[in-house]
């Protein structure tokens, strides 16, 4: 293997030819425990960074490093490769790319991968700020709905009642 990419025909070919190279699966734990390729390690990118030279001085086989899609396995490649080691790979497409082609899977116990999450949160603030702006006041009526934003229950009878003695009064 001399590409820096595989696509996960090939990776399965090499698997399968008996010279299984190590997989680095770089997603959160949370990830990699919802699914990952059998046989996989999980060294989440943040851990790789941190400890890429020891890492790397544990792997003389070849290294397939694995994410979601591809974009963290190329960060995590770099850092391997700045640290020494010449025989990393990257999965084109990830883990992605790999259930497509319908090949084996691990599955756990199944949650939101981290580009989910990022999404949600991020569409939440778009959203919040966008009914902010629109002078309804959705903002303020969500925000009055919250436990320590409310007071006594207010009744419409007692209202109308308190401002009808109120004029009785002046």
């Amino acid at each position: 293997m001399t590409a820096p990419t595989l696509d996960a025909v090939t990776l399965r070919e090499v698997i399968d030819s008996g010279r299984a190279p190590r997989l680095i699966d770089v997603r959160t734990p949370a990830e990699f425990q919802t699914a990952h390729i059998p046989g996989s390690y999980n060294v989440p990118l943040d851990l790789l960074h941190e400890h890429r030279a020891e890492i790397a001085a544990h792997l003389d086989d070849d290294v397939i490093v694995v994410c979601r899609s591809g974009q963290r396995a190329a960060t995590a490649e770099r850092a391997l490769r700045e640290s020494g080691l010449s025989n990393v790979h990257i999965l084109d497409g990830g883990i992605i790319a790999w259930q497509a082609k319908g090949f084996d899977i691990h599955h756990g116990t199944p949650r939101w991968d981290q580009e989910r999450q990022v999404r949600l949160a991020a569409g939440s603030i778009v959203l919040g700020s966008v009914l902010g702006m629109t002078n309804t006041c959705a903002m303020g009526m969500a925000l009055a709905k919250l436990p320590y934003n409310r007071g006594p229950k207010c009744d419409p009878a007692d209202v109308v009642a308190q401002i009808v003695d109120a004029r009785t009064m002046t």
